[in-house]
């Protein structure tokens, strides 16, 4: 039995929870940039300029590296606001950046100390690792780091399976400690003063502490308090299951209708698996629903899992919820299995909605019943468009025939990536603004 969750307040257009923290975050570096240009400043200029411009970009790498770290915690603030799938890319970015500014650090440094030496440029960093107190350290921290970036290029991230990307990306942290640990050696802008002291310790001592509260304290905390475990395994179709998960005190679990969690089913062969499964339902504070499609072993392998096993649940992440309206009429659009957030979504939206359901054949709209069951109980318009992958049947014409008023709607959209590139340019084509069009990533890796 389908059930119709509380209405939402209703969407407030006074701020765009997104352009705040962009804003936040936006403001918080340039601050502290200003700040490292400061201490850069009062720390004195040496008379060999490439010394001081390695100097300059080794303090700048500090930074963007303590940033990257703040991007990737996962902290729920910016999560919701911003969502996991643009923080990652913006990881992704800065991490470029701050691997071309440890390059032009080492570079730098090198080429200053072997001018004033008159020693080759090879010779002078051997003898710099050799001799330098935290030199070696550096080093090793820069090959691990362009180690990193080489496997996150898009070429060769499409190479390799997410558990080995992510294994080799965790040489990341190693990194930072040896950074750290150069930078307390013989770092001279550290070194200047107690207060330059003061605030290299508090800028990594915040970033480290916001991967070790978001990443490793608030999860462990949830599944402690919650305690999850599968309540029923439900098939929906030959290659689709819906997985019920209860617990304690769930109407404490901070969770919206749009979000998805990371999930690991403890069973002997998956416990070490992690896999991002929007919630396919609308939290009630009694239980949470998944409901995969089988992709491949794993997802297959849900089907077979035993009521009363154990979950660790990660999350809820992600910014593909109802705080981001600003219209009170809503535009969904769903493609395939992209239907589960948006079934979520549809429960508990209110106002004028219509929800558009893409897929390529009647027997593939998943839960179609309970979305018929749904949006009549809602009053919602529903329609479910059949026909073969390479046609578009939600072309612009096509789609302000079915939504004439869709430029005063927001618009959720969530489907297979091709999908879902093709009806955002379709969007932008009829003139909906960005602002009323959401949509969100899932892909761990950036």
């Amino acid at each position: 039995m389908t059930t119709v969750s509380a209405p939402p307040a209703p969407p407030t257009a006074t701020y765009r929870p997104r352009v705040v923290a962009r804003t936040a975050l936006y403001a918080l570096l340039a601050a502290n940039a200003a700040v490292v240009a400061v201490l850069f400043v009062r720390a004195g200029f040496g008379s060999n300029a490439l010394v001081l411009l390695g100097r300059l970009a080794g303090l700048y790498g500090a930074l963007l590296m303590a940033f990257q770290l703040l991007l990737v915690a996962r902290l729920p603030w910016l999560d919701r606001r911003i969502g996991m799938d643009r923080l990652t890319s913006w990881h992704r970015w800065t991490g470029f950046g701050l691997l071309w500014t440890l390059v032009g650090h080492a570079v730098f440094i090198t080429l200053g100390y072997a001018r004033m030496s008159a020693m080759d440029p090879v010779d002078q960093l051997v003898d710099l690792a050799e001799t330098t107190d935290g030199v070696l350290r550096a080093v090793v921290a820069l090959l691990l780091i362009m180690t990193v970036g080489a496997v996150s290029a898009r070429w060769a991230r499409r190479r390799l399976a997410y558990e080995t990307w992510h294994f080799i990306h965790l040489y990341t942290y190693v990194a930072v400690v040896l950074v750290f640990g150069h930078q307390v050696a013989v770092g001279t802008t550290f070194t200047a003063s107690p207060v330059a002291r003061a605030y290299w310790y508090a800028l990594w001592g915040a970033a480290l502490g916001a991967v070790l509260v978001g990443r490793l304290g608030l999860p462990l905390w949830r599944n402690l308090r919650h305690r999850l475990r599968v309540s029923a395994v439900v098939p929906e179709s030959d290659d689709v299951v819906s997985v019920h998960i209860t617990g304690r005190d769930l109407d404490r679990l901070p969770a919206a209708a749009g979000q998805f969690f990371l999930w690991r089913f403890l069973t002997r062969d998956r416990w070490w698996q992690a896999n991002p499964f929007s919630l396919s339902a609308a939290p009630d504070g009694r239980e949470l629903r998944l409901t995969v499609k089988t992709a491949g072993a794993g997802t297959a392998a849900l089907r077979h899992l035993k009521v009363g096993t154990r979950v660790f649940a990660e999350g809820p992440y992600g910014a593909f919820t109802t705080l981001h309206r600003t219209r009170t009429a809503t535009l969904l659009v769903a493609g395939g299995v992209g239907i589960t957030p948006i079934r979520a979504l549809l429960e508990v939206l209110e106002g004028n909605v219509i929800l558009l359901y893409r897929v390529t054949r009647d027997r593939d709209a998943v839960l179609y019943a309970e979305l018929s069951e749904l949006a009549a109980a809602k009053g919602a318009e529903l329609h479910l468009i059949t026909g073969p992958a390479s046609a578009d049947p939600l072309a612009p014409r096509e789609l302000a025939a079915l939504v004439p008023d869709i430029g005063d709607r927001d618009v959720f959209v969530c489907g297979p990536p091709g999908m879902t590139a093709a009806v955002l340019r379709n969007l932008a084509d009829l003139g909906v603004p960005e602002r009323q069009i959401h949509f969100e990533r899932f892909s761990l890796a950036g």
